[in-house]
C-alpha cells in the first residue's frame, strides 16, 4: 500500500473527518479498532511468537524509537508488568480494542503525532464551522484531515485488491476486517460493491488461514444500539456469516452532516452560487474540488464528496444559499 505501517494507515482512515477535541462515540469505536490495527500490524511484522493458536509479544518489539510509541501505548497496558502474554488472535484484540478510555486518548495522541510528524494528518476547523449557525455563533470545533493524495491512494488501493479478481495480501485481509468493525465499509463500496465484498471475504476464509481466524472474530459493542435507527436495509445482501456485520451499523453517519451555507447569489446563478460556497470553504481551510457542475453540483471537500444543494432557510427573513449533503456510493 504506502511506506506506512498498518495501523498508521488505517488511522489515517479512521480519524479522517473525526472530532480532534472530543471522544464522541463515533471516534471511541474507530480508536477501538485502531487500537486492534497495532495488534495485526505487529503480526505481519512476525512479532509474536506462536505455538499452536497462541501467540507470545517478542521481548524486543517494544524497544523502538518514539516514532513507534503507539504501539508501547497498546502493548503496555496489556503486558501488566509482565514479561510475556499469551492469549490467541482474538484475545489480543479483544483487549487491545477494550483499553480504558483515559489509555485509548493516550493512543489515540501517539498514533496522530507519529502522522503529524510526516504530514499525513492535520488539525482544521469542523466543515460545521461553515454552517450558517455555527458561524453566526463563533463556535469553534476542530477536526482531523488526513493527506488527500495519500488517503485517496490508501483507500483506492483496498478497493482495488478486493474488487478484483486474483491474489489479496495479507495486508488488505486486515484493513477489510477493521473497516468492518469500524462501520466505514459504506464509505468506500456502493450496495452492489458491497455484495462483491462479501462474497471476496468468504472466498477468503475458505482459502487463507488469517480470513478464516480473523474475520469470525468481533470487536464492536455497544455503539450498535446509539445508531440502529439509521439502519434501514440490514439484511439487504448479507449472505455469509463472515459479511454479517458489513450491513450491520452506521457509525460514520455522525461524522457527516449536512451543512447550510448562506449565499451572496440568487438560485438562478448557479456558477456564482457555487463560488461564493467555495471561497467560504477554502475561507475555513478546507481543500475543494469540483467534480461536476449543475442546478445540484457536486464538489469534493477535503476527502468526502458532497452535493451542493440550492435551499432557502426560512427566519425573520428568508436566507438562501447551499444545503451539503454527504454523498456516498449508491
Amino acid at each position: 500500500m504506502t511506506d506506512l505501517k498498518l495501523a498508521q494507515s488505517f488511522s489515517m482512515i479512521a480519524l479522517n473527518v473525526q472530532s480532534s477535541l472530543y471522544m464522541t462515540t463515533v471516534k471511541k469505536a474507530a480508536v477501538r479498532c485502531m487500537a486492534a490495527a497495532v495488534i495485526l500490524e505487529v503480526y505481519l511484522d512476525s512479532a509474536f511468537t506462536q505455538t499452536e493458536n497462541k501467540f507470545i509479544l517478542k521481548s524486543d518489539v517494544l524497544d523502538q524509537s518514539h516514532t513507534m510509541l503507539y504501539r508501547e501505548t497498546v502493548f503496555k497496558p496489556l503486558l501488566n508488568k509482565k514479561s510475556s502474554v499469551t492469549g490467541d488472535l482474538k484475545w489480543w484484540l479483544k483487549g487491545a480494542s477494550t483499553l480504558p478510555q483515559k489509555k485509548l486518548l493516550k493512543f489515540e495522541h501517539a498514533i496522530s503525532d507519529s502522522l503529524k510528524a510526516i504530514d499525513l494528518l492535520e488539525e482544521i476547523p469542523n466543515l460545521l464551522g461553515c454552517d450558517l449557525y455555527y458561524d453566526s455563533a463563533g463556535v469553534a470545533i476542530k477536526e482531523y484531515r488526513s493527506d488527500i493524495e495519500t488517503y485517496s491512494r490508501t483507500t483506492e488501493n483496498i478497493r482495488a485488491e478486493i474488487l478484483e479478481d486474483g491474489s489479496v495480501t495479507e495486508e488488505i485481509i486486515c484493513m477489510i476486517w477493521l473497516l468492518r468493525e469500524s462501520g466505514c465499509m459504506h464509505d468506500f463500496f456502493s450496495r452492489n460493491e458491497l455484495e462483491k465484498v462479501n462474497t471476496r471475504m468468504n472466498e477468503l476464509y475458505q482459502s487463507v488461514l488469517l480470513a478464516k481466524v480473523l474475520f469470525p472474530i468481533q470487536i464492536h459493542h455497544g455503539i450498535e444500539i446509539a445508531i440502529k435507527q439509521f439502519l434501514h436495509m440490514k439484511k439487504r445482501f448479507v449472505k455469509t456469516a463472515v459479511g454479517s456485520t458489513i450491513n450491520f451499523f452506521f457509525p460514520m453517519l455522525e461524522r457527516s452532516q449536512a451543512v447550510f451555507i448562506e449565499t451572496e447569489a440568487w438560485f438562478s446563478n448557479s456558477n456564482k452560487r457555487l463560488n461564493d460556497v467555495i471561497s467560504r470553504l477554502e475561507s475555513y481551510g478546507h481543500k475543494v474540488k469540483v467534480l461536476e457542475k449543475g442546478p445540484i453540483s457536486t464538489i469534493k471537500i477535503d476527502n468526502l464528496v458532497y452535493e451542493a444543494v440550492p435551499h432557502v432557510v426560512y427566519m425573520r427573513v428568508p436566507i438562501q444559499g447551499v444545503r451539503l449533503l454527504p454523498k456516498r456510493p449508491i
